[in-house]
């Protein structure tokens, strides 16, 4: 409960963050809206139901009140763009409602934004989950690879790779990824440069194509897949020489067995931290790698919607991603408890 406090706190701050970064910017919403030939008349009217006439203080509890699960809102406004339940009414044709929260509307294709953004997540998370399958499962090969072998060929390779592969920031590593393999040697990898989870066939539709998640997946999976085999070589370093281990050794018990049941498993805490931490970065990472590789998903769609000004895409777009950090790093406390029974003693 005090973290799900914390998170809350830290939505709050990023609430209004964002509500004065994009309320000091000199674009005027109501033009982005109606266009540069709008009357003035047209404007006005446009404005006011954007609350754009009202002082910030009040523009900021409005957005407040929109955001929030639970608000006031006036009869009009639940049939028009809330997907929610009336619990009471508070008097004067406003009632208290129960609610999705309500991120507003595009202002470029009049679409709601929560519509907008989870059109666009299963992409996001496609190519989140498979960039950090790819990360996790390579990265703690290697690692455990690197700590058994140490100070061989294998480990300082493998030590070498990881530190490159921190040092290179994905959207530099994704032009090269892309202009390489996508274009240079596509004839024999058989991936291009961009395209998405599915295809438009013309004449099957839309066309599963994992082929297209190869290149951006890799791209967005070397870096945390560089810091899991760091810190699975350095966790299993240290349990390794514990004296359980050597009692079981002493035991006559298999190495394999040691490796994978009894040292593995008390050397995954520090690995589960950054596999979690970093799979909540991995969403926000995507935005540049998806725009590089012209996959469509959340990163793509925040992009597009920053050249075009869509100042409510952007803000829903920022805060849906810090709301899934939050969650996740939730999540993370449960997993910590299920993999180290300790730590629920200790609680």
């Amino acid at each position: 409960m005090r973290k799900l406090g914390y998170g809350i706190l830290v939505l709050l701050g990023v609430v209004i963050v964002i509500f004065l970064l994009f309320n000091v910017l000199p674009a005027d919403p109501a033009r982005l809206t109606l266009g540069q030939r709008a009357d003035v008349a047209s404007l006005e009217n446009v404005r006011k139901e954007l609350h754009l006439d009202k002082p910030m203080g009040v523009q900021f509890m409005l957005y407040l009140n929109d955001l929030s699960p639970i608000g006031i809102h006036t009869r009009e406004e639940q049939q028009s763009s809330l997907n929610g339940v009336a619990l009471f009414g508070v008097g004067g044709g406003k009632d208290l409602v129960l609610k999705t929260p309500y991120l507003r509307r595009s202002y470029q294709g009049k679409k709601d934004v929560w519509e907008i953004l989870t059109e666009a997540l299963p992409g996001t998370l496609v190519l989140a989950l498979a960039a950090m399958i790819f990360a996790t499962v390579a990265g703690i090969a290697l690692g455990i690879l690197s700590a058994v072998k140490q100070n061989t060929w294998m480990d300082t390779s493998a030590v070498f790779a990881s530190v490159t592969g921190i040092s290179a920031p994905s959207f530099f590593t994704g032009i090269i990824f892309a202009y390489l393999f996508g274009f240079v040697l596509s004839d024999y990898t058989g991936l291009h440069m961009t395209g998405s989870l599915f295809d438009i066939d013309p004449f099957r539709g839309r066309v599963l194509n994992l082929g297209n998640l190869v290149l951006p997946a890799i791209t967005l999976g070397i870096r945390p897949l560089a810091i899991i085999v760091q810190l699975t070589r350095s966790a299993m370093l240290d349990v390794l020489g514990q004296d359980y281990i050597r009692t079981a050794y002493a035991k006559g018990l298999g190495r394999t067995i040691i490796l994978y049941k009894h040292a593995l498993r008390n050397a995954l805490n520090p690995v589960i931290t950054a596999i979690t931490g970093w799979f909540a970065e991995l969403l926000a990472g995507a935005f540049f790698v998806e725009y590089i590789f012209g996959w469509k998903g959340i990163g793509k769609v925040t992009v597009d919607a920053l050249e075009k000004f869509d100042f409510p895409v952007v803000m829903g777009a920022v805060l849906f991603t810090a709301g899934i950090f939050v969650i996740i790093n939730l999540l993370a406390d449960v997993l910590y408890s299920l993999v180290d029974p300790r730590i629920r003693l200790s609680n």
